[in-house]
């Protein structure tokens, strides 16, 4: 079916070249080569970068579309996941069929058209797991867990790839800003306070909290307020802003009937020689150790979905990843991204530390699914 559906929409002859590019190497960047290359943001240096885009993103955008056509359990035939995949077909379409850019009113247009790529692919989580969503419902119980590994390895690698093409578009239309913030540059700030941004995404976290549940515990935050390094704040914040999200409610659910005051989420900032590491740490009665292991999974979620199934695909623009459950995978990747990590430890009846390891040396490659 998912076959047939492809040959209707697109010609064989894109067929054919998104299998020759799909075979074709990737090219990894460090944060330490964006944030250098970067530094000099002069038509020179723009042109070089639209090149290697213009190169880099049909491959990795090609080996998505191939993987997205022969996942299993027919989750390839899902009314959301041949969307997705139509999204891929036409962005790497539209990539191809850009001639080759020479000069720097190429570049401005070529940098146009990935802008429009980018915010074509806004969806593409929700989308992705309203298709697994659909997977599930018709799906015997008996085979969910050990069987569907396959998809989860899938998605870890869809979605890392997601990030960096989303980093790598980021980054070169950041560059075109005529006043960047100081410190910036691109989506990179060279002296980034992980304390600011972990108090940002408390804040954020708080205010959501408040909106649920009518009230919040405090956050409490460690660390040395002058201690900068050069990340990118928007990943810090996101999986910041998740980690504190989780323990707020866990706190708040289980003191929601209880006369004693809701205990803090304590976060501390520690900076090593090698890594930044952030630990979140709550008193929400921890996880049982036989549901440790799922946290990090695509499928388990109790969470309710924004989008079901009598949702209009098109118009699905509202949607964001809470109720997917997909916030903590989705944390890990992009601390996994620039060469950090993300785990979490329970002490069941107690509460649960989360520790976010972020690489401050920024040589890491990225890593290319």
């Amino acid at each position: 079916m998912a076959a047939k559906k492809l040959c209707e929409t697109f010609s064989k002859s894109l067929i054919d070249d998104v299998q020759r590019w799909g075979c074709m190497k990737q090219t990894g960047v460090s944060l330490r080569y964006m944030m250098e290359f970067g530094s000099e943001p002069g038509d020179r240096n723009l042109l070089i970068s639209a090149q290697f885009l213009h190169k880099e993103l049909p491959i990795r955008i090609a080996r998505r579309a191939i993987e997205l056509e022969t996942l299993p359990y027919g989750l390839s035939e899902k009314p959301a996941v041949l969307k997705v995949r139509d999204w891929y077909l036409d962005s790497f379409r539209d990539l191809r069929s850009f001639s080759e850019i020479k000069n720097s009113s190429d570049e401005k247009e070529f940098t146009q058209m990935i802008k429009a790529i980018k915010v074509r692919h806004n969806n593409v989580v929700p989308m992705m797991a309203l298709g697994v969503q659909q997977l599930k419902k018709g799906m015997d119980s008996t085979i969910v867990d050990e069987d569907l590994d396959e998809i989860h390895q899938f998605l870890d690698r869809f979605y890392m790839s997601r990030i960096g093409i989303r980093m790598l578009i980021g980054q070169h239309v950041e560059l075109h800003n005529p006043n960047p913030p100081p410190h910036c540059v691109g989506y990179i700030h060279t002296k980034m306070s992980p304390l600011e941004v972990a108090q940002n995404a408390s804040e954020d976290a708080r205010y959501i909290c408040m909106r649920e549940y009518g009230s919040a515990p405090d956050v409490t935050i460690y660390g040395d307020p002058r201690f900068t390094f050069p990340y990118v704040p928007t990943h810090l914040h996101l999986m910041v802003f998740e980690l504190v999200k989780n323990s707020l409610r866990a706190v708040q659910e289980r003191f929601v009937d209880s006369d004693k005051v809701a205990p803090p989420i304590r976060i501390v900032v520690a900076d090593g020689i090698e890594d930044v590491t952030i630990k979140v740490s709550d008193e929400g009665g921890g996880i049982p150790r036989s549901g440790l292991s799922k946290i990090f999974t695509y499928l388990y979620s109790t969470a309710r979905n924004p989008l079901d199934e009598d949702s209009d695909l098109g118009t699905a623009d509202s949607v964001t990843m809470a109720g997917y459950g997909y916030g903590l995978p989705i944390s890990r990747l992009y601390a996994r991204y620039f060469g950090g990590d993300l785990q979490i430890i329970s002490m069941e009846g107690y509460g649960t530390d989360a520790y976010l390891h972020l690489s401050r040396l920024g040589d890491s490659q990225e890593p290319l699914p």
